[in-house]
């Protein structure tokens, strides 16, 4: 969804994210055996995020809520669609801007864009460090049970820009009712063999225009 907007994304540079092995700064692992380097490399994704602006394909879904009540629930742990005007955003992998409390409440805190630079040193109010606020690879999905009881409630499922791959999120597709019809925006090839899906070619931006036509025509 926000590979237009320069967002870089494990899937397309070979499950690597900005040249650094998802191992070395996306697992708890890493974050006991090199805190530093995981303090570096999200203080430059957030950098990064805080240069780039929503897309088409952002927009577009905050159009939909016009007609629809739209519930987004998203791998991503940007903000744009947030910052593009989406009023209902659940994020199963956590958030780049937020920052959390390594101490037995887990606070989480929002980060300062002007100040998004944080390191060992940074602590919560009680005292204890404060680690990224992202679902790390090996850790669970707070969300998950938000994120299926949204899924099984749906009218229309709609998925943008996933390989329907990365597990727990693929798995929500079994909880949509098997008469709700399933939309697919992604440019490349994916297979789902136990559902029909509508797929449309196309990346975020050209494909949700098409998705907008659709759902005009019906």
């Amino acid at each position: 969804m926000s590979a237009e907007s320069g967002i870089s994304t494990f899937r397309d540079s070979g499950g690597l994210w900005e040249q650094h092995r998802v191992e070395d700064v996306a697992t708890p692992e890493a974050w006991m055996t090199n805190p530093v380097l995981v303090q570096q490399f999200y203080n430059e994704r957030r950098k990064q995020l805080i240069e780039a602006k929503p897309n088409l394909g952002h927009y577009a879904l905050v159009e939909l809520e016009q007609d629809f009540d739209v519930r987004i629930i998203t791998q991503n742990v940007d903000d744009l669609h947030e910052r593009a005007g989406s009023l209902k955003v659940l994020h199963l992998h956590g958030e780049l801007m937020k920052m959390r409390s390594t101490g037995p409440g887990e606070e989480v805190f929002d980060v300062d864009p002007a100040s998004p630079e944080y390191g060992l040193e940074d602590k919560c109010p009680k005292g204890y460090p404060l680690r990224p606020h992202i679902v790390w690879f090996g850790e669970m999905v707070p969300e998950y049970e938000n994120a299926a009881s949204i899924a099984s409630k749906a009218d229309i499922l709609l998925i943008i820009g996933t390989s329907m791959q990365v597990y727990p999120a693929a798995g929500l597709l079994h909880y949509v009712q098997p008469t709700v019809p399933v939309y697919l925006i992604d440019p490349q090839d994916v297979k789902i063999a136990y559902r029909d899906v509508y797929h449309i070619k196309k990346g975020a931006s050209e494909g949700m225009e098409e998705f907008k036509r659709l759902m005009r025509e019906q």
